[in-house]
């Protein structure tokens, strides 16, 4: 269902690699970037998919923080059509929320909503689910842990939060191993040595990952019980926390 073009973004060499941004240029080609830069990212959406079925509520709110082009509300709304689910999708990037509710219209999803929107500000509905799908990775790391306790806030009781991040390894002499593999995935999806580079030049200082270890402390101290690792592979994994 994804339309983007194929992405080029950094197949050209840049005289200056500025911070990585999602503008107009990268939410025109973001699905194809994203499954082809991102491992199991198909089957992380399925699994959200497949979780939310067995936990939602009829009528509850279900929130994507960082909902990009608005593919999972899609999934979600086709899918768990009997629950009556409102679907809101916040994302910071005006050209990702256009494309988010074109992809929507063209589609026909009429309970769902997209809005441009800092999710670290706006305050959110009594919900049942929250879906953020590699987006606290780009905040702040002193932002995280005051919106992890305002979205555990939110939820109803046995509420969830389905959280995809990219991660460092916990034992450090382990990371370039895990790197060159990751790296060697986007190559076989037909990433040039330059394309790697010039993002990863752009991603420094934009994106920080945690520990798996980390995470699972953060949102511990958020007020989360349960905490799960559900997916991983290599420097990417879904994190499943329960109200």
């Amino acid at each position: 269902m994804d339309a983007s073009k194929k992405d080029r973004y950094f197949a050209q060499p840049f005289e200056r690699v500025t911070p990585f941004s999602f503008n107009a240029e990268v939410a025109e080609v973001f699905d194809d970037m994203v499954t082809r830069s991102v491992p199991l990212y198909r089957e992380n959406q399925q699994l959200t998919v497949d979780l939310l079925s067995r936990l939602l509520k009829k009528n509850d709110v279900v929130y994507d923080l960082g909902c990009s082009t608005g593919t999972v509300l899609y999934l979600l709304g086709q899918a768990l059509k009997t629950l009556d689910l409102q679907l809101i999708g916040l994302d910071a990037s005006a050209p990702m929320v256009e494309k988010a509710r074109m992809k929507l219209k063209a589609f026909g999803l009429k309970n769902a909503e997209i809005e441009k929107a800092d999710i670290t500000q706006v305050p959110f509905l009594p919900c049942g689910a929250v879906v953020m799908n590699y987006t606290l990775q780009f905040l702040p790391v002193e932002a995280r842990l005051p919106l992890l306790k305002k979205i555990y806030e939110s939820l109803r009781p046995g509420g969830v939060l389905l959280l995809a991040e990219k991660i460092q390894t916990d034992a450090p002499g382990l990371q370039d191993l895990v790197t060159d593999i990751y790296y060697d995935f986007k190559g076989h999806n037909g990433y040039s040595e330059l394309e790697i580079s010039q993002k990863r030049e752009a991603l420094e200082n934009v994106l920080i990952p945690l520990t798996p270890t980390q995470q699972t402390e953060l949102l511990r101290e958020a007020g989360f019980g349960p905490v799960e690792m559900l997916l991983r592979w290599g420097p990417f994994a879904t994190f499943l926390a329960v109200k």
